[in-house]
């Protein structure tokens, strides 16, 4: 199997070494590996240097701003393909994944399967063993839109919503991951990792990033929907994430005023009372 990991880095890079080295467990596949750093401090930009110079499959690409989540692997996949020409499979995600020794092989035996479609979105599995996958199976309700709504109209508000859903988990939990274990077209899934095949290539050549951060499940489903295509949930492969891992040096108000601005944009797309399924 040929396959090409791409991920970002931010001030984390204990993370990326820990992703890397679980990849490359994956024996007898030809695996190439492209980290983009989002302008990291130089300390731990040196532990990306560092790493690559001792697994040669690693390339590190730092960028001198912080581009964000998508936009910064599009940088990482203009590099990939200057490098291999022609890309063919590219796992594309968080530097905070671990992926199992049998991942390579499990993608191989689907391979078939998995070129039907442009993107594959994997059975994604935190530390405590939550699925977050399926993430949006057809649509987010229109009740759910308008708290979206409230929570990011005022950052206090929010935190009271936030707090509100801990307390109620099972009133405010969607059930869509739930059905984890079933294999099928989905709306959205979930913004960590996704497997981009050849078939996305013959119709781009980068992931749509309106945002800086956040909401990417659903830019990436409406690309797809501009070719006819939705993603392809498979529960055959699978990755570990560490949940945040990749935001813990992100202080809590400004993740929610990236999330503020990428709902903003998502509105612009989405009016909650006449919703149509991606």
């Amino acid at each position: 199997m040929k396959l090409t990991y791409i991920c970002t880095n931010y001030n984390n890079s204990a993370f990326t070494v820990a992703a890397v080295a679980s990849l490359t467990k994956n024996y007898g596949h030809d695996i190439s590996i492209y980290v983009v750093d989002n302008a990291s401090c130089p300390e731990e930009v040196e532990i990306l240097y560092r790493l690559a110079r001792e697994e040669p499959r690693v390339n590190v690409i730092a960028s001198a701003e912080n581009l964000g989540y998508f936009a910064g692997l599009n940088l990482g996949l203009k590099a990939a393909c200057i490098n291999n020409m022609e890309l063919g499979w590219v796992v594309a995600g968080n530097n905070d994944l671990e992926f199992p020794a049998d991942f390579c092989d499990r993608l191989e035996l689907q391979r078939d399967e998995y070129a039907r479609y442009s993107v594959i979105s994997p059975d994604v599995v935190t530390l405590d063993g939550q699925h977050q996958n399926p993430h949006v199976i057809s649509h987010i309700s229109t009740i759910r839109e308008i708290f979206y709504d409230l929570y990011y109209s005022n950052y206090y508000l929010g935190l009271l919503i936030y707090k509100l859903a801990k307390i109620f988990p099972r009133i405010t939990r969607r059930g869509d991951e739930d059905h984890w274990r079933t294999a099928r077209l989905i709306a959205q899934g979930h913004g960590s990792c996704y497997l981009l095949t050849p078939k996305f290539f013959s119709h781009f050549n980068e992931l749509i990033s309106p945002t800086f951060m956040m909401s990417e499940e659903f830019f990436l489903a409406l690309q797809l929907k501009s070719v006819g295509e939705k993603v392809f949930y498979s529960p055959q492969i699978s990755v570990t994430h560490h949940w945040h891992g990749s935001l813990q040096n992100v202080p809590s108000k400004r993740r929610w005023l990236m999330s503020r601005d990428a709902h903003r944009e998502y509105r612009k797309h989405v009016n909650p009372f006449k919703q149509k399924s991606l």
